[in-house]
């Protein structure tokens, strides 16, 4: 459906490859659950989210997230600060400069 001859978009990993026994923060998790008869089902499905290979470290996460706009924002504010100055007129400082605004008896 939808794929127009080009195969699977894209290739969904078999479960089997995501070990809790592989990851030794949710194996200490495992291990104190099973110390008080607890048991998650549910553990395996956070399996991905501590392989480095395929999310990688909780460091790179985190600099992707806060650098991932970095460049396209610099440059898009360098763009703007050199329009201002490229297209402000230059006798004009705006108000408050001899103009009659804020002379010494208009003050109230």
């Amino acid at each position: 459906m939808g794929g127009h001859g080009h195969g699977e978009p894209y290739k969904v990993p078999h479960p089997s490859i995501y070990k809790v026994e592989n990851i030794p923060k949710l194996r200490e998790v495992q291990e104190a659950l099973a110390r008080q008869g607890l048991k998650d089902p549910w553990l395996r499905n956070e399996v991905w989210r501590y392989e480095p290979s395929k999310m990688g470290t909780h460091a790179s996460r985190a600099r992707a997230f806060f650098l991932r706009g970095l460049l396209w924002g610099s440059i898009a504010a360098a763009v703007h600060i050199g329009c201002e100055y490229a297209f402000s007129s230059k006798d004009d400082h705006g108000h408050g400069h001899g103009d009659g605004e804020h002379s010494e008896g208009a003050h109230h």
